[in-house]
């Protein structure tokens, strides 16, 4: 039976979530463990470690740490209709987002995609490996950085800026700063010293 830890500081959102489970996929186990992801750490040490996390993106990074190993388990909730909708990429390398004001079949899709996968249903996608000046790119972007600060940084045209933010968007399938992001902090592009807000 998989088990599934919900790690929320919002006791609405984590309500919510466990009702979805408990009524949709009626053979999974919940355990809540609030905004800490401290008794969640120690039952993951014990050799009983989850099939799934969810959590959100404040607990996400503040303990990435705990979560960047689990990465491709997590399912981060975020406002309104996805804020951040493709970070949650094909690939099993990105946490899966979803908006908490997305359309219950939006949101059974990507719990039971990301929390209870088939087996061998995610297979990384070899094309979506960022170069290395896309990840200088991406790193840059993240920072706060335009345009025309990468270029002068990077000693590169503003048109090649341009088309690296471009491939990046198509590689990585995620439009937003934010969801950019999250994907350099869990990729270890950036560290959550480099964020100044998210």
């Amino acid at each position: 039976m998989p088990r599934i830890a919900l790690i929320l500081p919002d006791v609405v959102q984590e309500a919510g979530i466990r009702a979805l489970l408990e009524r949709y996929f009626t053979s999974v186990e919940v355990e809540s463990f609030a905004e800490t992801v401290g008794a969640a750490r120690e039952i993951a040490a014990t050799g009983t470690p989850f099939d799934g996390y969810v959590t959100d993106s404040g607990t996400f990074a503040a303990n990435v740490d705990f979560f960047l190993p689990r990465r491709a388990q997590c399912l981060i909730l975020t406002a309104g209709r996805r804020a951040m909708a493709d970070a949650a990429k094909e690939s099993g390398e990105t946490p899966r987002t979803i908006g908490t004001a997305e359309p219950l079949e939006n949101l059974l899709d990507v719990i039971g995609q990301t929390l209870l996968p088939l087996p061998g249903a995610e297979e990384s996608n070899p094309s979506d490996e960022l170069s290395a000046r896309e990840v200088q790119v991406l790193q840059l972007v993240v920072s706060g950085a335009i345009n025309k600060e990468i270029a002068d940084r990077l000693n590169i045209s503003l048109n090649t800026v341009l088309t690296h933010r471009k491939n990046i968007t198509a590689k990585l399938g995620i439009k937003t700063i934010s969801g950019l992001t999250l994907y350099a902090l869990m990729h270890g592009y950036i560290s959550t010293d480099t964020i100044t807000t998210l």
